[in-house]
């Protein structure tokens, strides 16, 4: 037989494929990396699988025990998969911001869901950050995931992210373009690329709302910079020490009109659904078009599925509703 022997060892080895009509229109070659053709539909399902596996070997997590994680959605979801097989009470602890799509998968895999409240400030107890790490204080063989300050959130990235991309593009890849929300994607890949090319240039695509780029060009924690969007998985009001800004080089920040437009146009042009972080990701590129050249090899990170966002991005009476359309 030459079948898998479980669903966790499907993760990773995502395909790039090339935008046609964006290589076109853009007069460059442009790539995507295919985050969803993972089993749990995202990038996250990387460091899922890593960081409870290195919990395991280092004896932090034992049979039985618990994962708990602050999450907007895709890092509980695969969270869930992994303790859905492996036999770990999971419990998510989220905002309202998070899609009805989302919260269902994250329950069918038998997760406990607790909803707080979107606005809450990091340092507030009613906060999904405040609330997460309480719980896991006071729960025995229990694991706080913690994404935003986890260095084995860059490492995955670093150890099979950044190896797959390099393979794929035969060394030859000019740009990376990867949006910046816990920041171990584009920190863990970029930190490898640079390694094996340190011309390579790396854009970190924030959301308009966000602290990350103006940090990033004063190491000044703005609060003031905060404003709602709708994207999601784009962003932070708080700066996780997972984002290495040493390793980016330049930061885009995007709107949520237009970068939900990218996501709808990739799906009916290419045929391939993302979520409001690829279209942001997209928007990134078409931001910085002007410095492609056509011989380079531009490389963007789309982290997650549509399917998750269909009463949202994907709902035409939702996106008129938010002045989108």
């Amino acid at each position: 037989m030459t079948g898998k022997n479980n669903i966790l060892e499907t993760v990773g080895n995502t395909p790039l494929i090339r935008l046609q009509r964006l290589s076109e229109e853009l007069n460059t070659q442009v790539w995507a990396k295919l985050e969803a053709a993972n089993p749990g539909h995202s990038a996250k399902d990387r460091i899922a699988h890593y960081i409870i596996a290195k919990a395991e070997e280092e004896g932090v997590l034992s049979p039985g025990g618990t994962i708990i994680e602050s999450t907007s959605g895709n890092t509980g979801r695969s969270l869930a998969m992994v303790a859905a097989l492996k036999g770990y009470h999971c419990v998510l602890f989220t905002t309202t911001k998070i899609s009805k799509e989302k919260k269902a998968v994250l329950e069918a895999y038998g997760a406990e869901v607790i909803m707080c409240p979107k606005d809450a400030k990091p340092d507030d107890p009613e906060s999904y950050y405040s609330r997460a790490r309480m719980l896991h204080e006071e729960t025995c063989n229990s694991i706080y995931v913690n994404q935003y300050y986890n260095e084995a959130n860059v490492e995955a990235h670093y150890h099979g992210t950044g190896p797959e991309i390099w393979q794929q593009t035969g060394g030859e890849i000019t740009h990376y373009v990867c949006c910046v929300g816990t920041g171990g994607t584009i920190s863990g890949t970029a930190k490898y690329l640079k390694e094996q090319k340190n011309s390579l240039r790396v854009l970190g695509v924030d959301a308009v709302g966000s602290v990350l780029t103006k940090f990033a060009r004063t190491g000044q924690l703005d609060e003031t910079e905060i404003k709602p969007y709708k994207l999601e998985g784009v962003g932070k009001n708080i700066i996780p020490s997972t984002v290495l800004f040493e390793y980016i080089d330049e930061f885009i920040q995007v709107q949520d009109k237009p970068s939900l437009l990218q996501a709808l146009k990739l799906s009916r042009e290419e045929a391939i659904m993302t979520g409001p972080s690829g279209g942001a990701a997209l928007e990134g590129v078409f931001q910085y078009r002007e410095h492609f050249g056509p011989q380079d090899k531009v490389v963007v990170l789309l982290p997650d599925h549509g399917i998750s966002y269909l009463s949202k991005l994907y709902n035409e009476k939702w996106m008129k509703k938010n002045g989108f359309l």
